[in-house]
């Protein structure tokens, strides 16, 4: 139910990174069973919803805007479950790299439900956002909240965490296409990569006393299917130690990697020791992590 006419809204979409992710194994249903630590973090891609006559998208930099689009689909889903007519356009401006292990669909379908229920007016409960948010993907739900938290089930089961405070990330992003990214990778995990998530609990514990991260927990289940279906990316952990960096891990499904660091001029700095060592077989950001989510916002 609609509760006034349509307003175009503004709103962020946050990239995060996984401090430590375990897959514990296969689930009946299909799915696996994961842990993981999500944080936001302020890279971040930008949405525009207005009304619109249909349900349309458009994306900078192009070809980001076909139906299989996962903002527009959150918007699909929004308008179906709760009946309004109207329609939104999407302007998507991108900043998270694509299919990087940096959650930038999954967020930006997040943003696209919060906007959307701000642009139509909706009355529609927190609940049943997370809900639908949980049927476009694992790490939607997340987004919805964003700030830090530990992550069970599907991925979709979330336990707020305090944000951790004092750390700067130096984020390598390999130019690497990998068809079918993350089915690929749940499809080559073998019963050697699974464990049973006492690294990311020990790490959630340790966030919620308000401890520093232990970069020794910082383990991806996903490392060794990644480094064999490409052998080169074994060695960026390598090229961003020599850059810097005391401790590197895998973000998500990657090909993002990540490095923490206690101050910003150091990860400045390693940041460009990195950006000239890769050159263009890599982008290089540097993020800090974002302690509350961007509110929808309407436009000046």
């Amino acid at each position: 139910m609609s509760r006034s006419g349509p307003t175009s809204v503004e709103i962020a979409a946050p990239a995060k990174l996984n401090l430590g992710l375990e897959v514990l194994g296969r689930r009946d249903d299909g799915y696996h069973e994961i842990a993981t630590i999500f944080l936001a973090i302020d890279l971040q891609d930008r949405l525009l919803v207005s009304p619109d006559d249909q349900l349309v998208l458009e994306s900078t930099p192009d070809g980001l805007a076909g139906a299989e689009n996962l903002a527009l689909q959150a918007l699909e889903v929004l308008r179906e479950s709760s009946g309004v007519g109207a329609g939104a356009s999407i302007e998507l401006t991108k900043r998270i790299p694509i299919a990087s292990g940096l959650g930038g669909a999954s967020s930006d379908a997040a943003a696209a439900l919060l906007a959307g229920r701000e642009a139509w007016r909706l009355d529609v409960s927190d609940a049943s956002l997370h809900r639908l948010a949980a049927k476009l993907g694992s790490d939607v739900p997340f987004f919805l909240h964003g700030g830090c938290a530990l992550g069970r089930g599907r991925g979709e089961t979330l336990e707020a965490l305090p944000v951790p405070v004092d750390l700067w990330f130096v984020i390598a992003v390999p130019d690497i296409a990998l068809p079918r990214k993350t089915a690929t990778l749940y499809a080559a995990l073998d019963a050697d990569d699974f464990s049973d998530g006492s690294r990311v609990l020990a790490q959630a514990r340790r966030i919620a006393a308000g401890l520093p991260i232990d970069v020794g927990l910082l383990g991806n289940a996903f490392a060794r299917p990644l480094y064999a279906l490409a052998p080169h990316l074994a060695d960026l952990p390598s090229v961003m130690r020599d850059a810097g960096a005391e401790a590197v891990a895998l973000s998500g499904a990657g090909p993002a990697h990540f490095a923490p660091f206690p101050a910003g001029d150091a990860a400045e700095a390693a940041a460009g020791r990195l950006r000239r060592a890769l050159g263009a077989a890599a982008r290089v950001f540097v993020a800090r992590p974002l302690a509350e989510r961007p509110a929808p916002s309407r436009p000046l």
